[in-house]
């Protein structure tokens, strides 16, 4: 897991589009970074954080921010849930869960009585130089955008 003041774990995945992108891409580059891991694709509670970073994007990139959500869907699907809820911002397709693993939104869910590794709901938020500043474990997926836009 990580902790504040970590440098974002090293990556490289697809976004939606089937377009290669790294922890490179967001290290050094004159904006902070919001990367937020989410079950799945079409569910209720995920597709209302989508759409909460979606109606609140252009908040968030006057605040300086870069949008990213990350699941273990497949760039197909991205696509699909990209395009049905007109999403602004890249979704990346973690297929192997390595990146989750990796930033520690990967563990034992219970469900139904049931204890199953999956994906944990979680906001990660760097700063300009790829430093972790803050981590939301309990998120608010109807204003993720708002939890985030209330600390800068």
């Amino acid at each position: 897991m990580l902790k504040i003041g970590d440098k974002m774990p090293s990556f490289e995945v697809v976004d939606q589009d089937g377009k290669p992108v790294r922890s490179e891409d967001f290290i050094g580059k004159g904006k902070k970074t919001i990367v937020y891991f989410y079950p799945k694709d079409n569910t209720s509670g995920c597709t209302a954080e989508a759409c909460s970073f979606r109606d609140n994007y252009a908040a968030l990139t006057a605040a300086g921010f870069n949008v990213v959500g990350v699941s273990k869907d497949s760039a197909k699907s991205h696509t699909g849930f990209r395009e049905k809820y007109e999403l602004p911002f890249r979704l990346l397709a973690d297929t192997t869960t390595q990146m989750l693993q990796d930033f520690g939104a990967w563990g034992e869910k219970k469900m139904y009585g049931k204890t199953t590794m999956g994906t944990l709901r979680r906001t990660f938020i760097f700063d300009e130089n790829g430093i972790l500043e803050r981590i939301i474990e309990k998120v608010d997926t109807k204003n993720a955008a708002g939890q985030i836009l209330s600390l800068a």
